[in-house]
């Protein structure tokens, strides 16, 4: 993996190189093997947050842990795109609009203890903000290359803080054209309820169940490209004791396993269906 600068990897994909990267300042990280037409992301899945900004955190290194989204670059790293951030959605969140990307509260818990500068918010945003210029690069170029792309935006959530039973993965729709895709849509949903899951944890799969889909991740995406399909999935975190900080590698290696051989034949089948 190369430490590149954005101008760097900018350039690489209009060249359509074959790259693995870490961005400059450490924000995020993008891999890409061959160029195919779909791609994965895992915007939650960073845990690092500034140092500068520890002793203004009232929000405790376990409750930041607790609303990230662990583990779910480990699951998607077999495929050739990949996108991940490394900042924790504290510090900014990739999944909000620039405008509402740096919280004031965050679930139910004021934030910060005194007030950010204006520099401190300056520095979070332009991470945010090179970020999608990387994103936009991307699918301009997987559209512009194969007409058309899937793009796979792996979340998780805490399913134990339901007071109601909750599906196992959950796709968010409510932000994409339905009627264009539905097809996909609910192929995809099957498919996840296809994988098998050790120590007897259930697979269900329900589309809009607990979460809709209204991430600026998928907005961003669908809002600029005609020819692109997001789909948000959410899977419970069945990976992990979430009240103890604990992973489960098995579970973690199960899905990455069933995703490993279903991910690919959903791609190839949309790209078939949508190419022009």
């Amino acid at each position: 993996m190369q430490r590149l600068t954005l101008e760097d990897i900018l350039s690489k994909i209009e060249a359509h190189d074959s790259f693995h990267a870490v961005a400059s300042d450490y924000s995020f990280t993008i891999k890409i093997d061959e160029y195919v037409p779909y791609a994965c992301a895992a915007v939650h899945n960073g845990h690092q947050f500034r140092k500068e900004l520890w002793q203004k955190c009232s929000h405790s290194e376990y409750e930041r842990w607790y609303e990230e989204d662990p583990e779910t670059k480990t699951m998607v790293n077999d495929f050739p795109i990949v996108i991940s951030g490394l900042d924790s959605r504290f510090e900014y969140d990739l999944n909000r609009d620039p405008d509402n990307a740096i919280y004031d509260d965050a679930w139910g818990k004021q934030l910060w203890k005194e007030s950010l500068t204006a520099d401190e918010k300056a520095l979070s945003l332009e991470k945010h903000r090179n970020f999608y210029k990387v994103v936009h690069a991307l699918i301009k170029t997987l559209e512009k290359k194969f007409g058309c792309c899937i793009v796979y935006d792996m979340h998780s959530y805490n399913w134990k803080r339901w007071d109601r039973e909750v599906p196992t993965w959950n796709l968010g729709t409510s932000n994409v054209d339905n009627e264009r895709f539905k097809n996909s849509i609910e192929d995809w949903r099957h498919e996840l309820s296809e994988i098998k899951l050790p120590n007897g944890i259930p697979t269900t799969a329900k589309i809009n169940d607990t979460f809709q889909g209204n991430g600026y991740f998928l907005k961003y995406i669908t809002n600029n490209f005609n020819n692109t399909l997001v789909v948000a999935t959410e899977v419970a975190k069945i990976y992990c004791d979430e009240e103890g900080q604990i992973v489960y590698p098995e579970v973690v290696s199960a899905i990455r396993k069933g995703l490993r051989k279903r991910l690919p034949e959903h791609a190839a089948n949309f790209y078939n269906i949508y190419s022009i």
